[in-house]
């Protein structure tokens, strides 16, 4: 079995996860894929495979040399994003792209025009879909990869390597997927989730992330002798809105600029919600925004009452940076890698968060590396399969330059 026949294979599985589940995982399917994904790795010989109630997968490779090496991991997650359907997938290939139109299914139509990244991969077989779900490529290119250079390394005992583990988990799409990830049992040095998007592409630096919900009370009163007396949730709702920066909002924002994002507003005259999600690179200024916000609720309050309008915010996940930058020796390696294996670096910033985040705030030093797909979460999502077989190819380098690391 090659990467493109493994990747394909793992399509055809419906794992989307769920947002409104209070399950873990999610949604039952998921645990169809992992327990396949648990047989298969048996099937090509790791050790220790074991898949925990959640859902979990752990395996091994073992080293194949007596010299002292550092164990390190790779992790990928196996659910696909809520945002669109991942059943039934059709994915086909597109040999030698050649820069022009791609049709994907009658009356669909991917074109470069819309989608320019398709240019940087001219000349490459690409693996598209037929236009009505997701591919799955996040992330399941990036288990493809995973498993791929295991099966590789077992077979080229040329290369010397430590201990290496995998793990594939559910959830991540919900931003679950590492509350219940067992680092203590992973046992690792170091690990990399191989999730990230076009060749090349480095990440260690995400955003701190906070949820905030907002609850405000009105006063509702028929509208025809409501002077002096309504007080409209609604309007307090807009009032509130307008007090925050309009130049701090996601469609306003790039790089390492923070924002605002209201997610959503319910609400009558009566009583009114809402949800807002606070994001920046840098904790001070998180947290000045998290203040903000908490003052703009108080001077609400101030106006119309204590007690009117509510406010409830939760962190969610930090720049796993701070994590990073003290073992900078887990980026040099995966630059080493990308050098050796003719790819460019390209170290960016996440906007966004991501499952190494969360394990580098609980002891896993974790950054993210390129899996090769591109506009994930919709139809028109494809991956090269030149791509895959370079991730697969960095794995392997970073596995035999970590041979020669000392702690």
């Amino acid at each position: 079995m090659d990467i493109t026949e493994r990747f394909i294979n793992y399509t055809q599985f419906d794992t989307q996860s769920a947002e409104d589940s209070d399950t873990v995982p999610s949604t039952a399917k998921q645990l169809v894929f992992a327990e396949y994904l648990k047989k298969e790795l048996e099937h090509e010989g790791l050790s220790d495979v074991e898949m925990d109630e959640k859902g979990y997968i752990y395996a091994t490779l073992k080293a194949n040399t007596k010299d002292e090496i550092p164990t390190i991991g790779f992790i990928s997650h196996y659910d696909t994003s809520p945002d669109c359907s991942g059943a039934d997938i059709k994915p086909h290939i597109v040999r030698n792209y050649d820069g022009s139109d791609i049709l994907l299914s009658e009356g669909i139509m991917m074109s470069p025009t819309k989608f320019p990244e398709l240019l940087q991969h001219t000349g490459e077989d690409l693996i598209v879909t037929d236009g009505t779900t997701l591919l799955g490529a996040d992330d399941k290119a990036g288990i493809a990869e995973i498993v791929e250079a295991m099966c590789y390394l077992r077979d080229h005992k040329e290369i010397k390597h430590g201990d290496i583990r995998v793990a594939f988990n559910p959830d991540e799409e919900i931003g679950m997927g590492a509350h219940h990830f067992d680092v203590e049992k992973f046992g690792c040095e170091w690990g990399y989730t191989m999730d990230g998007g076009d060749v090349g592409e480095l990440e260690f630096e995400n955003f701190n992330a906070a949820s905030a919900k907002i609850y405000i009370k009105g006063v509702s009163v028929h509208p025809g002798y409501a002077k002096d007396k309504m007080v409209n949730a609604n309007l307090l709702a807009m009032e509130l809105a307008a007090m925050l920066p309009a130049d701090e909002r996601p469609e306003t924002t790039e790089g390492y600029q923070g924002f605002y994002h209201l997610l959503g507003v319910q609400g009558s005259v009566e009583k009114a919600s809402m949800h807002y999600i606070i994001r920046d690179h840098d904790r001070d200024r998180f947290e000045e925004r998290k203040r903000t916000l908490a003052s703009v609720v108080a001077a609400m309050n101030e106006k119309y009452g204590e007690g009117t309008v509510t406010l409830e915010t939760k962190d969610q996940y930090y720049n796993m940076k701070e994590k990073i930058d003290p073992q900078m020796h887990v980026i040099d390696l995966v630059l080493r890698a990308m050098q050796d294996c003719g790819v460019a670096p390209k170290v960016k910033p996440i906007r966004g968060g991501t499952d190494g985040a969360q394990l580098s705030f609980k002891g896993l030093p974790c950054p993210n590396i390129f899996a090769g797909g591109v506009n994930f979460h919709g139809p028109y999502e494809f991956v090269s399969i030149q791509s895959m077989e370079k991730a697969k190819e960095v794995i392997i380098k970073i596995c035999e330059l970590t041979a020669g690391f000392n702690l």
